[in-house]
């Protein structure tokens, strides 16, 4: 069996290879605008779903394994900042606030699909401005939903997370995991 993992990420392509020893990875050229007043949790789904169902098309006999990974905070998504003043008004947004995190995943073959979202609330300390510019000077935001990797330098300014640590990073392991077995 063929798995195709629609995604470009290098820490889903690392997550993934925990599951699957053996699969290719081939991004999804998608466009990833939000529907106007979509609902967070609808979007990042959408999102999974269309990467899913545009490798598919491409490549109809293999597994193939969309994700998405939204940042939400007071019911906003965060998506990758456009540039560096942009992952700044993100940072302060996400000082000393919990907000939530949403993976979904979209598992698809020929006659198959299985879509589900995990979950988990990441809560910062308080960031003060001199740590955001000096944050930002590493340019680990670039690429990454909310501004943040939190297995990355961020991970210093995490106070506690609730929920799939894995979903925060972009794919849910033991979730996929559990969900691959129908396939």
């Amino acid at each position: 069996m063929q798995y195709i993992l629609a995604s470009q990420s290098p820490r889903r392509k690392e997550l993934l290879a925990r599951v699957i020893a053996d699969f290719q990875a081939v991004p999804a050229d998608i466009d990833e605008t939000p529907y106007p007043s979509e609902q967070p949790v609808d979007y990042v789904q959408r999102m999974a779903t269309q990467k899913a169902e545009t490798i598919l098309k491409a490549y109809p006999e293999a597994v193939v394994i969309g994700s998405d990974t939204s940042v939400i905070c007071q019911n906003q998504i965060l998506g990758k900042p456009q540039d560096e003043n942009d992952a700044r008004f993100m940072l302060k947004m996400l000082s000393g606030q919990t907000h939530e995190v949403y993976t979904a995943v979209s598992i698809q073959s020929k006659d198959k699909v299985a879509n589900f979202i995990s979950k988990a609330a990441v809560t910062f300390y308080p960031m003060t401005e001199e740590e955001i510019t000096q944050y930002l000077l590493e340019d680990e935001y670039k690429d990454k939903a909310g501004a943040y990797a939190i297995q990355g330098l961020a991970s210093k300014y995490i106070q506690s997370i609730e929920g799939d640590y894995y979903a925060i990073v972009g794919l849910p392991v033991a979730a996929l995991y559990q969900n691959l077995k129908q396939f």
